[in-house]
């Protein structure tokens, strides 16, 4: 008897001045074709069945809730790290 293992994915975009908003998300077939093409665009993936979940019962199209804004931010921060990038205005001391 095999393991059915089921994948749930969702994409997040982030514009400065605004909450992060859900652009894509799926199961399955679909949940491997966004992280293909996250993977082929070099987007960080993160990992986390917990929020995944939290995330995907979001509407596409619709801005993350604000009890989300802090985990949110630190993924998007440590990802910023991890391509050398830095939010506009901000200045290493």
């Amino acid at each position: 008897m095999s393991k059915q293992i089921f994948t749930t994915a969702v994409a997040l975009k982030y514009e400065e001045g605004c909450a992060p908003r859900v652009t894509a998300k799926g199961d399955d077939d679909l949940a491997n074709e966004i992280i293909r093409i996250a993977r082929e665009a070099n987007v960080p993936l993160y990992e986390n069945p917990e929020l995944v979940g939290l995330l995907a019962q979001i509407e596409l199209g619709d801005e993350i809730p604000e009890t989300l804004y802090r985990v949110i931010a630190e993924i998007i921060a440590f990802a910023y790290y991890l391509q050398g990038k830095v939010p506009a205005g901000y200045q290493a001391k």
